[in-house]
């Protein structure tokens, strides 16, 4: 049995690629949180004056592909703790010329393009229609917008979510723009939604670190912005200052006792959180 927390943690940070730590490893605790979906690895420690949880989706090694994040275990440990907001950081690309590499954009919406990932808690005993117009939580997201009200931001953005890992062909980004979306990313898909379901805001801060295959050369031409693994990872490495010190900043700046959205009866909410947990070996 995990030993109960001295201070609820109401606050987490989800840290995508390039986004490895977050707090200084002599002043913070590392949590094998067990779950109905599986374990996870939680950090707790303290940022913005605020107690708070951190993971990183895809593994300190970088070790986990997008489609194989375990996103119902992730959100469900969180919510165990008492988390009500979590800040998330992605890398997308631009898909239009209006979001170059070194934006940081305050994502708003989402545009679905994955396939067969476990996307709901509520798929055995109760199902839950989740009201998803805003998926990321309108309140929470003008905090930010006013937090960062210093920094060079996009305080709006419409997000691709594909599938990966594998990034887009030059025909898919084109479609992604006509169909009114701003950046692309992996990862934002079902991790929101997920998190709606246990009545948790999402706000996320996303990091432009490329212009996507839409807008990238020719064959023959040359283009220093063009998308591939290893300029996503390096510009994130540089940039990894500034996106920590935005989430420091939002954090700073939510209210206390700051109340999510309830976009699910509290009580199937209670039902979720007390599923037993797998135990080692089961299937998910």
């Amino acid at each position: 049995m995990t030993p109960p927390l001295p201070h609820e943690v109401t606050v987490a940070v989800i840290g995508g690629s390039g986004l490895y730590s977050l707090f200084d490893p002599a002043e913070s605790e590392k949590r094998r949180i067990e779950t109905p979906y599986g374990p996870t690895e939680v950090t707790l420690g303290e940022l913005g004056g605020r107690r708070a949880a951190f993971l990183t989706r895809h593994g300190v090694h970088h070790s986990v592909a997008p489609h194989l994040i375990n996103y119902r275990a992730n959100i469900w440990a969180l919510a165990s703790l008492g988390v009500r907001v979590i800040l998330s950081s992605s890398a997308v690309g631009g898909v239009t010329a209006d979001y170059p590499p070194g934006t940081l954009v305050l994502t708003d919406q989402f545009i679905d393009r994955t396939s067969g990932r476990p996307d709901t808690f509520y798929d055995q005993g109760s199902v839950q229609h989740l009201a998803a117009a805003d998926p990321f939580a309108p309140e929470l997201h003008e905090i930010a917008v006013q937090a960062l009200a210093g920094e060079t931001i996009a305080t709006s953005g419409t997000v691709v979510v594909i599938q990966g890992p594998r990034f887009s062909t030059r025909a898919e980004s084109l479609w992604f723009a006509a169909a009114g979306a701003h950046t692309v990313n992996m990862t934002m898909y079902p991790e929101v939604p997920l998190a709606a379901e246990l009545n948790i805001d999402t706000v996320n801060l996303s990091y432009v670190t490329d212009s996507d295959a839409g807008l990238s050369p020719r064959p023959g031409e040359v283009d220093p912005d063009a998308v591939s693994h290893e300029l996503v990872l390096k510009r994130l490495a540089a940039a990894q200052p500034r996106i920590v010190a935005a989430i420091e900043t939002i954090i700073r700046a939510l209210p206390e006792g700051y109340s999510p959205r309830q976009s699910i009866d509290p009580a199937e909410v209670e039902a979720v959180l007390a599923r037993p947990v797998r135990e080692a070996g089961e299937a998910r």
